[in-house]
């Protein structure tokens, strides 16, 4: 497995402090593969390290809630010296908050991950306020994607990405069929142990026909109305409270997220029209029949996950009523980005570049294309998608 270094430089100068440190993701996203890498790197040393995994059964049975871990602590350190604590999926126990809070008190590091972002629910950030630093993990970019496949001795290839993503354990199985069952088999532990469980979902079915609807429809803009306005037209009668809530599960799980518009005519976010992002594409693609995949969606998508893994806010941008797909904020700098999979058709380009009419040059203006022809313009720089998905950040667009 890759050293995923970007995000371990992140808690790196953490590893010593008494704030918790909490690792969330989805599922399989690769959170404990990096507290693996974490204890290796302090293993170099110290020998004191308890590591537990609450996915293991035998130990879900031994340790269950606050008093079972605490007890299990104080049995297998000693106060004098200090001691690096590694919960794997800690969401498992009950008040582990608590367990947390009490041993960030002694002479303890702790290092934690979670599936469901309950991990920071506001309350838990309350009990939590100020003895915490959060790190978010998503499944891998191209740029991992290559290293990963040189180590397998695969072939990294951009319209595979495009399609099934980056789910990292997807890319150790040989056949596309044992991929597509890996992809699925997953898919069906989030939906269904993860989120109709936990919530003790009632009307399962209408559940699943919702989140078949949101994922195979990513980066396009929804308000909460349309959406309980298809459900109830489509499946069954629904609340718009209902909606709001399923959206929140899906969020609260790492499975999707969803962006506001910000506007130039009211310099505001809008609230009340979003856009939804897979955090993986293949979310949308096991949905798809035939082989008859949504790339052009999945390629906004991509970008959006590619622009979360640089480190940028990313907003959709409403230029008085021509949506650019991003606008791309980090370091007091921004960028106006337009997706498309190709201009090189009159109408495609017209429409693409009209959508950047009218905004002042102060800011670089972007469109990232599958094209192999350069469109840049003096306004416009145009970068190719095989040398985006290579950036390490959109200041690099000066060496293209």
């Amino acid at each position: 497995m890759i050293n995923r270094e970007r995000y371990i430089k992140q808690i790196r100068e953490f590893y010593d402090c008494d704030l918790i440190k909490i690792i969330t993701g989805i599922r399989r996203c690769g959170k404990s593969i990096i507290l693996n890498q974490i204890m290796e790197e302090i293993k170099q040393k110290t020998n004191n390290i308890i590591y537990l995994n609450f996915e293991d059964i035998n130990t879900q049975r031994q340790i269950y809630d606050d008093i079972t871990l605490l007890k299990y602590i104080e049995e297998n350190t000693d106060k004098q010296n200090k001691y690096y604590l590694f919960f794997d999926e800690i969401q498992t126990i009950e008040n582990w908050q608590v367990a947390c809070k009490t041993l960030r008190l002694y002479n303890y590091s702790i290092f934690i991950t979670g599936s469901n972002s309950k991990l920071l629910s506001s309350e838990f950030v309350k009990e939590l306020s100020g003895r915490y630093v959060a790190f978010r993990v998503r499944p891998f970019v191209y740029k991992e994607i290559v290293e990963y496949c040189n180590q397998l001795n695969k072939e990294p290839n951009i319209m595979d990405y495009l399609i099934y993503g980056g789910f990292p354990k997807r890319f150790e199985f040989e056949s596309k069929d044992a991929q597509l069952r890996y992809l699925n088999d997953l898919d069906d532990t989030i939906v269904i142990n993860d989120l109709v469980r936990r919530y003790k979902i009632r009307k399962e079915n209408l559940f699943k026909q919702f989140v078949n609807y949101v994922l195979r429809s990513n980066a396009r803009v929804f308000s909460v109305k349309s959406i309980h306005d298809y459900i109830k037209n489509n499946y069954a009668s629904c609340s718009i409270n209902t909606i709001m809530n399923y959206l929140k599960y899906l969020e609260d799980a790492y499975i999707i997220e969803s962006v506001k518009q910000y506007s130039t005519k009211t310099k505001k976010e809008l609230e009340y029209y979003v856009k939804i992002y897979n955090e993986d594409v293949s979310l949308n693609s096991i949905r798809c029949l035939d082989n008859k995949f949504d790339i052009t969606h999945n390629l906004e998508n991509v970008i959006y996950n590619e622009l979360k893994f640089m480190g940028y806010q990313v907003n959709v941008f409403n230029n008085a009523g021509k949506e650019i797909d991003f606008l791309a904020q980090k370091n007091n700098k921004q960028y106006y980005i337009q997706v498309a999979y190709s201009v090189a058709e009159e109408k495609a380009y017209n429409r693409e570049f009209d959508a950047f009419k009218n905004l002042d040059n102060l800011s670089q203006k972007i469109i990232i294309t599958n094209d192999e022809i350069d469109y840049s313009t003096s306004t416009v720089k145009h970068i190719k998608l095989k040398d985006f998905l290579q950036m390490e950040n959109l200041d690099d667009i000066i060496s293209l």
